[in-house]
């Protein structure tokens, strides 16, 4: 799975190498190359879709830029459906697509069938993409309708238009975790730190909020952008294990998650927006298609016995990462901390981000041992190890453990993935990847993403689904945890800092 899913906080990953900072909020995005590509790619013939039928909906023709109404799309023979990689909802295992929106796809792909008079078959295609691309994706052309739990709101409406809503009116609220401190009300939050996505709509909320506590003489919240690969399960996730202390989640979310992360207290007296609906989008000026998706809907959204079907079918037991920052683990963090600086300086990657990755190997146990031989917090093969290209002896003790697992993953990156037109983000995430299934089988996962009309420099939701389809779960999980413990360590030192910030201007005071 993979969650849940990836997340780097883009205004917080300090540079990976000594080179500066790096955006990752750009990461998903397509590079001006492959947009190229798109835009010159022929439209599909029908023979082409009865080819792919069965394939990965993302492959060849299914990417061309195509803009029109449902007439245009069955002549085509093909609608394509932009959502998210996301657990539960759309994600790769065994090479199959699963979720709940691969069978409301399904169920919609039947539909169009059942009211054509054509024996010829309309394909529904699903195209993940970053949570910030659905709009501009489907405003360029690729893809024809946007299925991953978007609200209607005044800023989205000026740019899309809605279907019925598939939901009934939710509320925003906020949850909380075992590391919230106390809060009486909503003013409570005041002056304190939110992490929430840019593109979504409880940033705008969050916004509103501001505007009030700033007319009533209080400080605004700070809103932390995160980056926009990380879905509401992710951040849920993280308040559960207390990785962060809270979020602000549609309410209704909640219940589709209840039994699964069990430590969360929803707050529903702390409201940011009210009656908000969940819809389908799609382009303006589609009539045809806006009618038939809400015919479809009337019969199948949330609250029908088919939606409730879905989603209880689809919010199933997934590996949920641990809690790096429980005061056992947290501890080991902070006696470990300076030997990943040391040796984050000798090779200039991040030591939260190295820590992160030993605390997905390990939970930071020197003493772990693994069936195929690994050892130590990092995990390390001896033969890996003695490399002459590492070169580590006694990986057996914890510092030259350390120092032979950064070595390596600097290695993989500088001898892998220094193409210049691989961001110094990407290379990072590439090459932890590569830590985990080898640095031949990333050569091809790169190589079989391009030939698909993915962006083989970029691993979130480029990369990394040829990898779901291909090997599993496995580094789409591995790549996804280490971020979210990155996240949480550094939440966890700019608190740090704030407060010790705090205490030296009350002294000066």
């Amino acid at each position: 799975m993979t969650l849940i899913t990836r997340l780097l906080l883009a205004a917080t990953l300090l540079s990976v190498t000594a080179c500066g900072q790096s955006d990752l909020s750009q990461a998903a995005r397509p590079t001006a190359a492959v947009a190229e590509k798109e835009a010159q790619a022929p439209t599909p013939t029908t023979r082409e879709i009865d080819s792919l039928a069965g394939q990965p909906p993302s492959e060849g023709p299914f990417l061309a830029p195509w803009v029109g109404d449902l007439d245009g799309m069955e002549e085509r023979r093909v609608i394509r459906i932009l959502t998210v990689y996301s657990v539960g909802h759309y994600y790769i295992e065994d090479g199959q697509e699963k979720g709940f929106t691969k069978e409301m796809a399904h169920l919609f792909e039947t539909f169009i069938n059942k009211h054509r008079t054509s024996k010829q078959k309309v394909y529904v295609a699903i195209i993940p993409v970053a949570r910030d691309q659905l709009i501009p994706a489907l405003l360029a052309g690729r893809g024809d309708l946007v299925m991953a739990s978007l609200s209607i709101t005044p800023e989205r409406e000026e740019l899309v238009d809605f279907s019925i809503p598939v939901s009934k009116p939710i509320r925003e609220i906020l949850v909380t975790g075992p590391s919230a401190p106390e809060l009486g009300s909503i003013e409570d939050l005041a002056g304190r730190t939110l992490s929430v996505r840019h593109s979504s709509s409880y940033r705008e909320s969050l916004e509103q909020l501001n505007a009030t506590l700033v007319a009533a003489g209080r400080p605004p919240v700070k809103i932390r952008a995160v980056d926009e690969s990380l879905e509401d399960e992710d951040l849920i996730e993280m308040v559960n294990t207390g990785l962060l202390p809270w979020a602000v989640i549609d309410d209704y979310k909640l219940h589709m998650w209840q039994g699964v992360f069990e430590q969360l207290q929803p707050r529903p007296d702390i409201v940011f927006r009210e009656g908000a609906l969940i819809a389908w989008a799609m382009r303006p000026d589609s009539p045809r298609l806006e009618a038939a998706v809400n015919a479809f809907l009337k019969k199948n959204r949330a609250g029908t016995l088919v939606g409730n079907v879905l989603i209880k079918r689809y919010i199933t037991d997934f590996d949920w990462a641990k809690n790096a920052l429980s005061s056992e683990d947290y501890a080991l963090f902070r006696r470990l901390a300076h030997l990943f600086e040391k040796y984050g300086e000798a090779y200039e990657i991040d030591y939260l981000l190295a820590v992160a990755q030993g605390y997905q190997e390990s939970r930071l146990d020197q003493s772990a041992r693994s069936h195929t031989g690994a050892i130590g917090i990092m995990q390390m093969l001896p033969a890996t190890a003695s490399d002459p290209n590492v070169g580590i002896d006694d990986i057996d003790q914890t510092e030259p453990n350390i120092q032979a697992g950064m070595k390596y993953l600097n290695f993989l990156r500088e001898r892998y993935f220094s193409d210049p037109d691989i961001d110094q983000a990407n290379r990072t995430l590439m090459a932890l990847a590569a830590y985990n299934v080898g640095p031949r089988r990333m050569i091809n996962l790169r190589n079989k993403a391009a030939r698909l009309g993915y962006d083989p420099n970029v691993w979130f939701d480029n990369v990394e689904l040829v990898a779901a389809r291909d090997i599993g779960r496995e580094p789409v999980t591995y790549v996804a945890n280490i971020v979210k413990y990155y996240t949480a360590y550094s939440h966890a030192i700019a608190s740090l800092d704030e407060r010790e910030s705090a205490r030296e201007q009350a002294g000066m005071e």
